[in-house]
C-alpha cells in the first residue's frame, strides 16, 4: 500500500508537470486524491503548483473540512468542486483542475470539444462539454459540474478552465493532458481550413474498439444521454446535439425519443 507521504510526493510531481506545461499560471489550479471514504489529500490555496513539497499538502474530510494542515497552509476554496465529484462518482480517485491555454480558450469562447477529429480523442475522451459559469469558491461551480458527472470524465468550466477526474492521479492528469492536446489540435485545424471530421461509421468503429478494450469511466459510447434516448450522440450529429451544452434528461426528451423510434419502425416496415 502506498503511504500518504508517497501520495503527497506524487501530487507535487503532477503539480510541477501542469505548471511546467503551462496549464496553470502563478497559484492557479488544484489537485486532490482520495485515500479513504472520508479522507482526501489536496493542494493548498495561494501556492504555485510548480514549487510544492509534501509538507504543503493538506488532508480534508468528505465535507472539505481540514483534518490536518501544516501552519500557513489551508485547502483551496475550490475543494467543494472536488468533493462533489467524489460524492457523485464513487469510481473516481483523483481530480485535477487546471487552466490549460487552448482548452480554457474554448471554455471562454463557449465552444465544447465535441468534433471527432482524432481516433485517440474519440476513444479516450469522447466529448468534453462546458459546465455553466459559476462563481469560484461557491456551490455554483459544483452544481454546474454535477450535471455532467454521470456522462463525461472531463468538462470545461465556462470562462474558467478545465476539470478532469479518473481512477488514479496519473490517469486524471493524463485526462487533462489529453483535453488540452485535443483543444490545441482543434484550434490549429480550424486555422488550416477547418478540421476534416471522422465519419459516423468511423466513430462507431472507434466506439466498438473502446467497448472491446473494456475501458473504465463515462463515455458517449455507452452513456451519451442522446444516444441512450435513441438520438444521435455528440460524435455523430455534427456537433449540433445538446451533449455539448447539457445532458438530455427530461421526460419530454424521453417522449420524443420514444415517438421517434416508433415512427422509424413504421417507416422501415
Amino acid at each position: 500500500m502506498v503511504s500518504e507521504y508517497e501520495i503527497k510526493k506524487q501530487i507535487c510531481d503532477i503539480g510541477k508537470r501542469i505548471y511546467d506545461r503551462g496549464m496553470v499560471a502563478s497559484n492557479d489550479g488544484n489537485i486532490s486524491v482520495k485515500i479513504s471514504d472520508n479522507e482526501f489529500l489536496c493542494t493548498p490555496t495561494g501556492v504555485s503548483k510548480g514549487f510544492m513539497t509534501p509538507e504543503y499538502i493538506c488532508k480534508v474530510n468528505a465535507k472539505g473540512e481540514v483534518i490536518q494542515a501544516n501552519p500557513g497552509f489551508k485547502p483551496s476554496s475550490e475543494i467543494k468542486m472536488h468533493m462533489r465529484v467524489y460524492k457523485e462518482r464513487p469510481d473516481v480517485q483523483s481530480v485535477v483542475h487546471a487552466h490549460p491555454m487552448y482548452a480554457t480558450a474554448f471554455a471562454i469562447a463557449g465552444v465544447p470539444l465535441t468534433q471527432p477529429i482524432m481516433p485517440e480523442a474519440v476513444i479516450a475522451l469522447g466529448c468534453v462539454p462546458i459546465a455553466e459559469y459559476g462563481t469560484p469558491s461557491t456551490e455554483e461551480i459544483p452544481d454546474a459540474v454535477s450535471k455532467y458527472l454521470q456522462y463525461y470524465d472531463a468538462v470545461l468550466l465556462e470562462n474558467h478552465g478545465a476539470l478532469a477526474y479518473s481512477d488514479s492521479l496519473l490517469n486524471a492528469y493524463h485526462k487533462m493532458e489529453s483535453v488540452e492536446f485535443y483543444a490545441q489540435l482543434l484550434y490549429l485545424s480550424k486555422h488550416l481550413g477547418g478540421p476534416k471530421e471522422l465519419s459516423k461509421a468511423q466513430v462507431e468503429r472507434l466506439y466498438d474498439i473502446r467497448r472491446q478494450f473494456g475501458m473504465k469511466g463515462k463515455h458517449p459510447a455507452d452513456l451519451c444521454p442522446n444516444a441512450k434516448a435513441g438520438l444521435p450522440s455528440c460524435h455523430s450529429c455534427g456537433s449540433s446535439c445538446t451533449c455539448g451544452s447539457a445532458p438530455v434528461s427530461n421526460p419530454d426528451s424521453d417522449l420524443v425519443a420514444e415517438i421517434t423510434k416508433k415512427v422509424m419502425a413504421q417507416l422501415n416496415k
